[in-house]
């Protein structure tokens, strides 16, 4: 077997079937109003539809769990103050107790000043 060389017009003619095949592949394939063509495009548009349609239910959902979120933390700062105030209230009762407390203390301290006076 020996070598045999590519002469000019054997590549010629290769690359000329080599672009004929190419056009008639290009040529074979469906035109955009074959049906096949019009069913994988619905197709790729239902897809894409649902697509949409599942993220925006995840953001809904995100939004709501955020709503949800807000409303709990109201409520919570809301019962924090609710805490705070009653709180804040038992100390004034206290602190007012604590007063009457001194006040009749300081009543009987004069009470009995005032007798040890009234017998010299």
């Amino acid at each position: 077997m020996a070598f045999k060389g590519n002469d000019f017009n054997a590549r010629a003619e290769a690359a000329a079937k080599a672009k004929q095949a190419l056009v008639e592949r290009f040529r074979v394939q469906p035109g955009p109003d074959d049906p096949k063509v019009l069913e994988r495009q619905a197709a790729q548009k239902a897809i894409s539809e649902a697509r949409e349609a599942r993220a925006a239910e995840r953001r809904a959902a995100r939004e709501a769990e955020a709503e949800r979120e807000r409303q709990a933390q109201l409520a919570r700062e809301a019962e924090q103050r609710a805490l705070e105030a009653k709180n804040a209230e038992r100390e004034a009762e206290a602190a007012a107790r604590k007063l009457q407390i001194e006040a009749e203390r300081k009543a009987a301290r004069d009470a009995r000043y005032a007798a040890r006076k009234a017998r010299r």
